[in-house]
């Protein structure tokens, strides 16, 4: 291994440290975040309020010293709150664009279901093409640009369910669950998590993460994983349980991330199990159970298609 994959992978090692100090007992979670961010995906974090979401996407930022912004989503938010807005300054006798938050390197969308959906779609553009438009003209977002958007479950009061073209933005989804009693006790009995949050130190720069994220797309990946894949894919698609199946671009989303994941775990390519890992987060908010399926939980549907696929 060279002395720069030495460097990287030690880089790696301090992030997902310091995240684990942070957010206690999830480091399946925090591995996945951060290969989600490795692999250049958007990421969506689905669960009840109060179980960390907001601290993993503000130790995320810290830990990487990514420029950082919070977006509240709420019910009368508008897309010039998110995108910014053209204001006419007297003194020049010109509209001066002023920079909405979406300007930064890593973006908080905290309870985008709460938002309408017009809200909702000023990210979608951002999120795609990594730029803007705003009175007609193109502006391009930071690099790197990573959404981490917060969601909570679609049955509280006062949502609004985000559409399959806005899911298909985000690269994987999330759960992070309720803490063993071990970690919890910690947390009631330990230091305030905002507190530690502002002691974190960052362990890489915003081009050296830029420097990581190629070299995870560098990973190998041999004829037998690609044809793993493939299978995995053509088993959404058909599939009695499944009504929608995963797009190719859910097939390329499977393979970035997997290729991310045996990055950061430090595979010399990626195995079967990365594929497994990776396979939940970004498959099952972009399949369909069909109407008269057994398996509705998109982590039960998920379970179904690998275990119906054999692994190579």
């Amino acid at each position: 291994m060279s002395t720069e994959a030495v460097t990287q992978q030690a880089t790696l090692d301090a992030a997902v440290q310091q995240l684990g100090n942070i957010v206690l007992g999830k480091q399946a979670q925090i591995e996945l975040a951060l290969a989600c961010l490795l692999a250049r995906g958007h990421l969506l974090i689905e669960d009840l309020p109060g179980l960390g979401k907001t601290i993993l996407a503000q130790s995320l930022a810290r830990v990487l010293d990514l420029s950082f912004s919070r977006i509240q989503f709420t019910s009368d938010l508008l897309p010039a709150d998110i995108v910014g807005v053209s204001v006419f300054n007297k003194g020049s006798g010109e509209f001066e664009f002023q920079p909405g938050p979406v300007f930064a390197q890593l973006v908080l969308a905290d309870e985008v279901n709460r938002a309408t959906p017009k809200a909702q779609s000023a990210l979608l553009e951002a999120m795609e093409e990594q730029q803007v438009s705003v009175d007609g003209k193109t502006r391009t977002l930071p690099e790197p640009f990573f959404v981490v958007a917060t969601q909570n479950p679609a049955d509280q009061i006062g949502t609004f369910p985000l559409p399959e073209s806005q899911m298909d933005r985000f690269l994987m989804r999330l759960e992070l669950g309720y803490p063993n009693a071990a970690d919890e006790r910690e947390i009631i009995t330990g230091d305030d998590r905002r507190t530690m949050l502002t002691e974190m130190n960052a362990v890489t720069s915003p081009a050296t993460l830029l420097e990581l994220q190629r070299a995870a797309r560098r990973v190998h990946m041999s004829d037998a994983i690609v044809d793993y894949i493939q299978a995995l894919v053509r088993q959404t698609r058909e599939s009695a349980e499944i009504e929608v199946g995963l797009s190719p671009r859910g097939a390329q989303a499977l393979a970035l991330a997997a290729r991310a994941l045996a990055f950061l775990r430090k595979h010399p390519g990626v195995f079967p199990d990365d594929v497994q890992a990776v396979f939940p987060p970004v498959a099952g908010h972009r399949l369909k159970p069909a109407s008269a399926a057994n398996r509705r939980k998109p982590n039960e549907l998920c379970q179904h298609v690998l275990d119906s696929v054999a692994i190579p």
